[in-house]
């Protein structure tokens, strides 16, 4: 149902659009939850909750200075190859609930993986602001 929700939405409204759309649905569901106020480091922890309570198995992972969310049971997986654009609304999800731009390295191969890199040494992100890619 999933699948064919995403090809009428990307047919009625154009790929740029349905993205714009799925990225506003990623940004209202994490506008629902509650996060630590302060500290990225606690506001990911919260984002890797979110994404577990939405079913599934995510971690996070620090490496070299960086930090990486990944997730190795999406819930989405039956529909992400066929729609990436389905990872860039978990992006924005991610991006509102941390406070900083995260951006999605998902593989989304024979069996896809989530993947998504905290931007750290970027500009912080406000809340409730639009994400520059969505323009």
């Amino acid at each position: 149902m999933l699948r064919q929700l995403l090809v009428v939405l990307a047919g009625q409204l154009g790929p740029e659009e349905s993205e714009a759309l799925l990225r506003s649905v990623g940004r209202r569901i994490a506008g629902e939850q509650t996060v630590p106020a302060d500290g990225v480091h606690a506001r990911l922890e919260a984002a890797v909750d979110v994404l577990n309570e939405l079913g599934g198995l995510a971690e996070l992972e620090e490496r070299d200075g960086s930090v990486i969310i990944r997730d190795y049971s999406c819930p989405l997986t039956a529909v992400v190859s066929a729609h990436p654009e389905v990872c860039r609304m978990v992006e924005a999800l991610i991006t509102e609930l941390a406070g900083v731009p995260v951006h999605e390295h998902c593989d989304r191969g024979e069996r896809p993986r989530c993947c998504f890199d905290a931007a750290l040494s970027e500009t912080p992100h406000k809340k409730g602001e639009e994400d520059s890619w969505d323009r």
